[in-house]
């Protein structure tokens, strides 16, 4: 592997040559978070030639923060942070079409198509080989777990579902997920799974590399390789496959919610948890209360549930008010059924721990109380149920009351217990989702509008 290239010279006439069509391909992935403003340039972060140009295939990897203004006409900043591995080729083979960025006109690369190589097997061969090899090159540090074996020659292949990130798989013995918007920090989608796995919870596939960057001593998190459950079915993918068929999907749900809680255990005893009194209570009910104002004014279908969604939050404000308190540890933070993997044998997994993306980092790795990944599981199974016709709000209930259950029956403590607290978690996820589907689906839209009803009466369940 070569060096990282110095920031100077060859850098600045490299990025130059990719900067035009970089602003066009980069808007059409699925993984941009920008969407809807012009990106009018980039600035460096690292630049770093895994193979050489010269030969028949190149591969550099590049960190590069977006500039975008932060509204239509509105100043010009740098923004998002984004990870890319440019292949470079003299031409694409057909197979490689959809990678395509464009064609290098001049600069270093004048002549050659640039892709993303990540549908390429060589370039993400390569990346497993640097893990194996625990190599550094520049900034990068491929590192791994020396308990678990990494074998050579194992065929790669991108997973081409539409998602944040993008997944590898190498053969059906690993998945490499490759996080394309990057903050500095200590990312969750790497810290939990790591400390679930000395906790021996069998319940997340425990990480078996890591791909890091260090530029000016601030840590990133790219990478992460985990066993690959093959044959496993998507959380998701199995309910809308049992509803279509009409079959009851309670057995799942009860046995989804035994796994949720075991890792909210394993989590707890391996990371500090805090006490939330009433301070925090306030504050946190002050965000609620804020976003449910803020979704009033962009989605107006929500004035005449306000003041009942409103009584969520000042029910939990009561509560605390009288000196109830509660724990909060760390949680999965954006857990729903597509975050869950079934395997052949019947097993549940739990995966994805980024969190919510849009989300600032330190917020992510805050401790919460367990019942925000309940809200977003029983919001998941309600989704379900109405994205078939007509819809199934009774197999919704069906497998709510399961999950719980379920949950109740591993961690000692069911969720409907303290109503108070599950209703305003719900209602702050439901609230969120009306905004989302209105901005971006709004034939979606009557699905979180029906829990709005439901939650704006006092009914958690």
């Amino acid at each position: 592997m070569a060096e990282t290239v110095t920031p100077s010279g060859t850098t600045g006439s490299l990025l130059a040559s990719l900067d035009p069509l970089l602003r066009t391909w980069l808007p059409r992935q699925r993984w941009f978070a920008g969407k809807g403003r012009p990106v009018t340039g980039f600035t460096p972060v690292t630049v770093t030639e895994l193979l050489p140009s010269g030969g028949r295939l190149g591969l550099y990897h590049l960190l590069l923060r977006v500039h975008q203004p932060s509204a239509p006409g509105g100043e010009t900043h740098p923004g998002d942070c984004y990870q890319l591995l440019v292949g470079v080729r003299e031409a694409l083979p057909p197979r490689l079409a959809p990678a395509l960025i464009g064609h290098v006109t001049e600069g270093p690369l004048a002549g050659s198509t640039v892709y993303d190589a990540l549908y390429d097997p060589r370039p993400a061969e390569l990346l497993l080989e640097a893990l194996r090899g625990r190599t550094r090159v520049g900034v990068l540090r491929f590192d791994r777990d020396e308990r678990q074996e990494i074998r050579p020659n194992l065929v790669a292949r991108l997973m081409t579902a539409e998602q944040s990130n993008s997944s590898v798989v190498y053969g059906d013995t690993f998945i490499l997920k490759v996080l394309r918007r990057v903050v500095p920090g200590v990312n969750p989608d790497l810290e939990l799974p790591l400390a679930l796995a000395r906790e021996g919870c069998p319940r997340v596939p425990a990480p078996t590399g890591w791909l890091r960057a260090e530029p000016g001593g601030e840590p990133y998190v790219l990478a992460v390789l985990q066993p690959y459950v093959s044959g496993a079915s998507d959380g998701w993918e199995l309910a809308l496959r049992e509803l279509a068929k009409g079959e009851d999907f309670a057995a799942e749900a009860h046995a989804l919610g035994r796994a949720t809680a075991e890792v909210h255990t394993a989590l707890a005893r391996a990371l500090p948890t805090v006490t939330l009194g009433r301070p925090q209570l306030e504050l946190l009910v002050d965000g609620m209360t804020e976003r449910l104002a803020a979704a009033v004014r962009a989605v107006p279908a929500l004035t005449p549930y306000e003041p009942g969604l409103r009584s969520a939050y000042t029910a939990l404000a009561g509560l605390a008010a009288e000196g109830r308190t509660w724990t909060a540890q760390r949680v999965h933070g954006d857990l729903h059924l597509g975050q869950c993997l079934r395997a052949p044998a019947g097993g549940w997994s739990l995966i994805d721990f980024e969190g919510e993306p849009a989300r600032p980092l330190a917020e992510r790795r805050m401790p919460q109380p367990t019942v925000r990944d309940i809200a977003g599981m029983l919001r998941s199974f309600d989704y379900a149920a109405h994205s078939v016709r007509p819809p199934a709000p009774d197999w919704a209930h069906t497998c709510r009351a399961a999950y719980c259950s379920g949950y109740a029956e591993a961690s000692g403590r069911d969720p409907r217990t303290d109503p108070v607290l599950l209703r305003a978690y719900e209602t702050d996820k439901a609230v969120y989702e009306v905004v989302y589907e209105a901005r971006h689906r709004p034939d979606w839209l009557p699905v979180p509008m029906s829990a709005i009803r439901r939650l704006a009466t006092s009914d958690p369940i």
